[in-house]
Formats: structure tokens, C-alpha cells, sequence
């Protein structure tokens, strides 16, 4: 399974951007999207240091709600909750 956390371009150099997402910053690629215009502010899934594509923030909100809602299921079995 591949998973791809959605992070905000702060700023772009070249094929190069760093991006954001809930405090932590990472270096990226944009190689993959050297054929649509990015610009700071976008939103983008960031897999194994490669942004994938565009998505609106509607979309990264729902995939960041998902993870925690993940993450909440995984802590409540390890605590013999589920």
C-alpha cells in the first residue's frame, strides 16, 4: 500500500519545493508536475519525497481526517479498545 500525505508548497525553487504540512517540513520534488504551473499555496500529496499532483484543500483536509481517524483506531486497539 502506497500513502501519500497532503503538504502546502511554501516555496518553490526550480523543480524543487518545501512544503508543509502540521508543522514539519519537507524538501520536495516537483518533477512529476514540470508540466502544470505549481505556485506556493497549492496543496499536494507528497510520496517518498515526490509531490504527485495538485489537490484542492478540501481534498488534503479529507485525507488528513482520515489518517487521524486511522491513527485514533490503531491507539484505541493497542489500549484493547477495539
Amino acid at each position: 500500500m502506497c500513502l501519500a500525505a497532503p503538504m502546502r508548497i511554501v516555496e518553490i525553487d526550480g523543480f524543487e519545493a518545501r512544503c508543509e504540512a502540521r508543522g514539519i517540513e519537507r524538501r520536495v520534488s516537483l518533477f512529476l508536475l514540470q508540466h502544470e504551473a505549481s505556485a506556493p499555496g497549492d496543496m499536494v500529496p507528497i510520496h517518498v519525497g515526490h509531490a504527485m499532483q495538485k489537490v484542492s484543500a478540501e481534498e488534503a483536509e479529507a485525507s488528513w481526517a482520515l489518517f487521524d481517524e486511522m491513527l485514533a483506531a490503531d491507539a484505541a486497539a493497542r489500549r484493547g479498545g477495539g
